[in-house]
């Protein structure tokens, strides 16, 4: 029978141990986001209480000191405020644990961390790269091969749209049929899909599998060691190749470019085809067709062919004059 002890640190270890992974089966990506959140909140009240871990006690997580904690990643780490709010959901998460296990012997200011709002964001609007982008970034790729396995793996991204988690997990196994026509991808949620492939990205999966003696089993997009290429060495090989390419696109430069750029352009490519955002989802793997909804209020060419096909009114506007005192004052501010 669990114990109901008021140990914390023994507590976040039954949370992962026995909820998030035996009775959840949650991905290995969520764990992760998870793991980080409490890593991150640890290593902060060690820094500001200077006290060991092992003496925490449930009394120690309060509104309080979320909020302190949550200040300390926007001011001191530069975490922008959806980061603040997915460190939040994970903590609402162990809460809402505590809560069914312990129910009224949780301490009561540990149980108001359930009521700690989220904070509300402008979301901002949708980036995407252009084609002269995508382009100039492939001619800035060298005959190497390192140069060679990223030519494979931008194409990858702007092909399928995919997001870089999803592409370097994959092994060579997931390229499907001996012509590799179809790549099958898992993402979030450990739910699956299989995307159609262009024949120049087919071509090239064909000649690295060839060229690399690569077996089923094997990272399809190795790092020099024949481990899968790591999120951080795919961003170091983008930044490389961003600087390279600025010099005859100098768009490039004037914004941070990463991997979710490519699949944003991809949705936008499938968008002025014509294709339904409804499809998009399910090309892109979301959850929510809210999720691709932004795509639709990016493309702002669209947007104005839409109102070129709209006959404005025949009006003449007239300014509104105010008969009151008051409304005279207020008009005048």
């Amino acid at each position: 029978m669990l114990m109901k002890s008021p140990d914390l640190t023994e507590w976040i270890q039954r949370y992962f141990q026995e909820y998030l992974v035996r009775q959840r089966n949650v991905s290995p990506a969520t764990v992760a986001a998870y793991r980080d959140t409490f890593r991150l909140l640890l290593q902060y009240w060690r820094q500001q209480r200077r006290r060991a871990l092992a003496t925490l006690s449930l009394e120690s997580l309060t509104p309080d000191t979320v909020l302190s904690f949550l200040n300390h990643l926007e001011e001191s780490r530069g975490n922008t405020i959806r980061t603040r709010n997915a460190r939040l959901a994970a903590l609402r998460s162990f809460v809402h644990y505590l809560t069914d296990w312990l129910g009224p012997e949780l301490p009561a200011a540990t149980r108001r961390i359930l009521i700690l709002p989220f904070k509300r964001q402008v979301k901002p609007t949708v980036g995407f790269l252009t084609r002269p982008e995508i382009e100039a970034l492939l001619a800035a790729i060298e005959d190497t091969w390192t140069g060679r396995r990223d030519h494979l793996l931008l194409l990858l991204l702007y092909n399928t749209g995919a997001r870089i988690s999803e592409l370097l997990a994959l092994r060579v196994q997931d390229v499907l049929g001996p012509q590799a026509k179809q790549v099958e991808l898992q993402g979030k949620g450990r739910k699956r899909r299989t995307l159609p492939l262009w024949r120049q990205t087919q071509r090239l999966l064909r000649q690295w599998i060839r060229d690399n003696r690569l077996t089923p089993s094997m990272p399809l997009l190795p790092n020099r060691y024949g481990e899968p290429l790591t999120r951080f060495g795919a961003f170091r090989q983008i930044k490389k190749l961003v600087q390279r390419a600025s010099a005859k696109q100098p768009t490039l430069s004037r914004r941070p470019i990463s991997p979710h750029l490519f699949g944003h352009a991809c949705a936008m490519r499938l968008l002025e085809a014509g294709i339904t955002p409804e499809v998009i989802a399910l090309w892109l793997g979301h959850e929510s067709f809210n999720t691709t909804h932004q795509y639709v209020e990016a493309n702002l060419a669209m947007k104005q062919q839409a109102l070129e096909k709209i006959v404005p009114p025949r009006t003449k506007a007239q300014r509104f004059r105010p008969d009151d005192k008051l409304l005279r004052f207020l008009e005048s501010l």
